[in-house]
């Protein structure tokens, strides 16, 4: 079987690929709105969204949060001490391990977030059969 890279691609291929992006883009667009009015930035949405969704937990470390957002880590510090100083989240020593620091919400960041939260599932589920992941198998001829 020719490997995946060598298989052309044909018009139906680059209307998947290009719809599947324009879907990605609407939600962009709509996120990056809703975010806005709320008188914050899409990064730092994210933050929150990583802190509160972080596996088996509700808070997380920087490193943790650089690896979720794909963000170097002195940038992550710089979005949790803006994030900070709008009274989103806290820095606190861990009681486990005194060397590690940990992100948590604060209840201004929870309201937030909770909300955004909300309207970003209402947002996905109007799009329920729209915004799917193609399916790479459709990319492979003959």
């Amino acid at each position: 079987m020719p490997k995946l890279e060598t298989l052309p691609l044909d018009k139906h291929d680059f209307e998947v690929l290009a719809d599947f992006r324009y879907q990605i883009r609407k939600f962009l667009r709509f996120s990056e709105k809703v975010i806005h009015e709320q008188g914050i930035t899409s990064l730092q949405y994210l933050l929150l969204l990583q802190i509160k969704g972080y596996p088996g937990r509700d808070w997380a470390t920087v490193g943790e949060l650089a690896e979720r957002l794909q963000s170097h880590h002195h940038g992550v510090v710089a979005l949790v001490s803006r994030c900070e100083s709008l009274g989103l989240v806290v820095r606190q020593r861990s009681d486990e391990d005194r060397r590690r620091i940990e992100i948590h919400l604060l209840k201004k960041g929870e309201k937030m977030l909770h909300k955004l939260a909300r309207l970003h599932q209402a947002e996905l589920l109007s799009r329920q059969g729209r915004f799917v992941v193609p399916d790479i198998k459709m990319f492979q001829h003959g």
